[in-house]
């Protein structure tokens, strides 16, 4: 045991007057054994000792300079202990004297990171990479920020402004928006205004920050069409815009060469609550210096991949066949999910009615259902051209039939849309190449009498029919096949039994009828 005290320095006595628990050297503790009082001493509280230990039935004689001991361990087994003392050991080295010449040379060598760290502006990239944010340049108010696109968050989707726009990232997004007083909100939320969506310049690539009053390294977004500004008339707030695509060309490690906006817009009732969805899309196609333009993304080459867009053809124009999507409240949504070559697929909502004479209806429905434009044929392989309409096959299709009712005085108008498309695969079996064969429209329709019906549930599938035709397997060598007649072997059998009971043990019949049967067989192989 060390005795009281022990350390002429007590570097745990922190509580002048008072006795600091645990602190072995605390002449205020006025403890003559403190271990036995405390459940452990603080470090620094008891001197140190270094010793060297061995069993001590090795030891016959001690001639050791140091001090050395007899310790009992914890099994009761003696060691002699040798108490090392080497000063130089427990001491630090004598620091060097710091002054203003020398202060730096050991900050340096032995200082690590300052709080205090110097700024260091990084040098914008000189183009963009895949998913890099986009950005733009207002000069009214000297600001660069980013392009956004407005994306749906929790269950009502309502719109966030901060989602941005990834660089070579197609994509489309769908929001609402909810007014508690439209009234205002048509001309002052710009959210509403088309000005909005193309009031700045988009920066070639990154390294245009540098350089911002330099108009080489800025691209003007172009308004395919004018777009009227928000106006309140009456009870009605219209032009809100409702739809806003962007189409963005890109040449590389050249970046962004063009950037044209185009809008869709709607009219909005001034009441309380008033909601709008609107749709978000941003496109991004190759740059062409000429007028000509390239066709839009294949759904294969040649034969369509599983689970890529079914494109339809209108007119001269490309795109996806869709069908109808819900929004939150299961009324029918302006974005439509888009039909999957070899997925089956069904969809359904709620389309408000309004009111309107049965032509207007009926058109609505259909439109409503096959989606905005209406296809008119199917792209027969994956990489189709719409300039050749050899590659293309029309899409057969089946309206209602107003006869079928019985009833004049009935409106009639289609609740159902089924597309059918028949598909097989072609070419060699070890590369198939799916093809359509074919496509139809059939719709099933309802007659309704009350006017007053003010929703009507849609429903639209498309169903994928496989009609490959797989070649016959190959075959083998040919092989003869041997018929003989069902009683050659009776008289065999007769005289067989026969010569058994006379014969036992003899096998002579039995070699008759294998050579028999030799010489047959060897006479038909001839």
């Amino acid at each position: 045991m060390d005795l009281f005290p022990v350390l002429p320095i007590c570097v745990c006595d922190l509580t002048p007057g008072t006795c600091d628990i645990n602190c072995c050297c605390d002449r205020d503790c006025s403890l003559l054994h403190p271990r036995t009082v405390f459940s452990f001493c603080l470090p620094g509280s008891v001197r140190s000792s270094s010793w060297v230990c061995v069993d001590n039935s090795l030891i016959f004689r001690s001639n050791s300079p140091f001090p050395s001991r007899v310790f009992m361990d914890v099994n009761g087994i003696k060691q002699f202990c040798v108490h090392v003392n080497n000063s130089k050991l427990n001491y630090f080295q004598k620091p060097q004297k710091v002054n203003a010449s020398n202060f730096q040379t050991p900050a340096t060598e032995f200082g690590g990171n300052s709080f205090n760290s110097t700024f260091q502006t990084q040098s914008p990239a000189p183009f963009y990479r895949a998913g890099d944010p986009i950005l733009t340049y207002s000069s009214e108010w000297s600001v660069v920020s980013l392009l956004r696109q407005p994306a749906g968050v929790g269950a009502g989707g309502l719109c966030i402004e901060s989602n941005p726009a990834g660089f070579l990232e197609s994509k489309s997004t769908t929001c609402v928006r909810f007014f508690k007083n439209l009234a205002n909100s048509c001309t002052l939320d710009p959210a509403l205004n088309a000005v909005s969506y193309y009031n700045f310049t988009v920066l070639k690539v990154p390294s245009g920050m540098t350089d911002l009053q330099n108009m080489k390294f800025q691209v003007p977004v172009t308004p395919v069409s004018q777009a009227g500004s928000p106006l309140l008339a009456g009870n009605t707030c219209q032009n809100a815009v409702s739809q806003v695509i962007y189409e963005i060309e890109t040449n590389g490690t050249f970046g962004i060469q063009k950037v044209s906006v185009s809008f869709g817009q709607t009219n909005l009732t001034v009441e309380p609550g008033a909601s709008l969805q609107q749709q978000f899309i941003i496109r991004f196609r190759a740059f062409q210096s000429t007028a000509t333009s390239l066709p839009g993304p294949r759904s294969g080459n040649p034969g369509y991949i599983v689970g890529k867009p079914l494109l339809a053809l209108t007119g001269d124009i490309s795109h996806t066949m869709t069908l109808l999507q819900s929004q939150g409240d299961g009324t029918c949504s302006v974005r439509r999910h888009k039909v999957q070559f070899g997925v089956n697929a069904m969809s359904g909502c709620k389309l408000r009615l309004k009111k309107v004479d049965c032509n207007h209806l009926q058109q609505e429905m259909y439109q409503t259902l096959h989606g905005r434009p209406r296809p008119e044929h199917v792209a027969i392989f994956g990489n189709a051209d719409p300039a050749q309409k050899a590659e293309w096959t029309p899409i057969l299709s089946r309206n209602c039939s107003v006869s079928a009712t019985g009833c004049t005085s009935c409106c009639i108008i289609p609740v159902s849309l089924e597309i059918q498309v028949l598909w097989a695969y072609i070419g060699l079996q070890s590369n198939p190449q799916a093809h359509v064969s074919g496509a139809r429209f059939l719709y099933q329709c309802q007659s309704i009498k009350d006017p007053q019906v003010t929703e009507m549930s849609l429903t639209t599938t498309v169903t994928f029919v496989d009609i490959t035709q797989k070649p016959e397997p190959p075959r083998g060598q040919p092989r003869t096949d041997w018929k003989l007649p069902f009683d050659f072997f009776f008289p065999f059998k007769v005289a067989f039994s026969k010569g058994a009971d006379t014969q036992k043990g003899s096998v002579s019949p039995v070699l008759i009828l294998c050579l028999l049967l030799l010489q047959i067989l060897s006479l038909k192989t001839k």
